[in-house]
């Protein structure tokens, strides 16, 4: 192995900041924070949003966490699929003004180079 070139592995505390819950690996990942963990032992610390601790897929209950308003701005974009507000009404006539719309037409094919013979 060439030396130098490879990141430090070192233990690292990874921090659920939405469930609360701390958890001891090893990583690769550099942080400017530390933290005395249960051994008396200091080691970097991760903060992380989601971990198994606090994920519906591992907890079995359906938990949105909304990090710096993204289901909002999906929402915005994307609307609501069951509410059947202002904005759903309007879908139907865009979509109808879009079939009335032509076609572009398709580009014409290439010529066949007058280079290339069969042998």
């Amino acid at each position: 192995m060439k030396s130098d070139i490879h990141p430090d592995y070192r233990y690292v505390v990874f921090q659920d900041v939405s469930a609360g819950t701390s958890f001891l690996t090893r990583s690769t990942i550099s942080t400017s924070e530390t933290v005395t963990w249960d051994d008396g032992n200091e080691y970097p610390l991760a903060k992380v949003e989601i971990s198994s601790d606090s994920h519906p897929f591992f907890t079995g209950q359906m938990k949105i966490v909304d990090t710096a308003g993204r289901v909002e701005r999906f929402e915005k974009r994307y609307g609501r699929r069951k509410s059947a507000g202002p904005e759903d009404e309007a879908a139907p006539q865009a979509e109808a003004s879009m079939e009335a719309a032509p076609e572009p037409e398709a580009a014409p094919e290439p010529e066949a180079d007058a280079e290339s013979t069969d042998d």
